[in-house]
């Protein structure tokens, strides 16, 4: 027997289809909905609409962007040479929120994660290293992938870095690459699998630091983290 309007049942399991979303927190926001009024609704509405219609990626840096060239990359202000790297877009935002960068970004995509099947080639490292040095793309079409390989050693080593010793480094305009991954597994392995894949290239390989956050006590800090804190310190201001 239907208890509750079909249409209400319907949007509540739209809204359970949102990461952390569950069935509950789902039949609060449609009840909050259906006291919202009309206005603000079709507001919302016209907003995930727009999302899917106008939003776009910049061709350069794979932001979400409502242009392309993104503002960033078609700006004349940003250091060109220095190319930032994040996970996603979001990542993005919150760097230029600290107003102490200026170069330009790439956005991977996520990062390598075999758990979950993503590899190196389901993100965008290949772009990258094409920005640096456009003739990579020919050589990395040129690579042949192994298909024999059976052991455990041999299924490693697909997650390993192409051997890109023969690339050309005649002038790349990009003089540092700036690793601005997470500081877990996934991103040290990402961080590791970019650092030889780029090595071949005349071209400066950094990550951005990690340690002990501002106002936080030593004494609750992890051993990992105070490692990275140690290994990251520099000179007192």
């Amino acid at each position: 027997m239907q208890y509750t309007s079909e249409s209400v049942e319907t949007l509540v399991e739209q809204f359970t289809k949102l990461p952390t979303i569950g069935k509950k927190t789902a039949r609060r926001l449609a009840n909050y909905v259906l006291k919202m009024p009309q206005e603000e609704v079709e507001t919302i509405a016209n907003a995930l609409t727009s999302v899917k219609e106008d939003v776009q990626r910049c061709s350069t840096c794979y932001v979400v962007a409502d242009q392309d060239p993104c503002p960033i990359c078609g700006s004349d202000k940003r250091d060109a040479s220095t190319i930032c790297v994040v996970e996603e877009s979001s990542d993005l935002t919150a760097i230029e929120q600290t107003n102490e960068y200026r170069g330009v970004y790439h956005v991977l995509g996520g990062v390598i994660s075999p758990l979950d099947g993503v590899g190196p080639d389901d993100l965008r490292v290949h772009e990258l290293a094409t920005r640096i040095d456009p003739s990579f793309e020919d050589t990395a079409a040129n690579a042949a992938p192994d298909s024999e390989a059976t052991s455990d050693d041999e299924a490693d080593a697909d997650e390993s870095p192409p051997e890109n010793g023969q690339a050309d480094e005649s002038g790349s305009s990009v003089d540092e690459v700036i690793l601005a991954v997470n500081p877990n597994v996934e991103g040290d392995t990402t961080a590791y699998y970019i650092s030889q894949l780029l090595e071949p290239f005349d071209v400066r390989v950094t990550r951005i630091a990690r340690g002990l956050p501002i106002g936080g006590d030593l004494e609750y800090a992890d051993e990992a983290t105070l490692s990275r804190a140690l290994e990251g310190r520099g000179h007192v201001d």
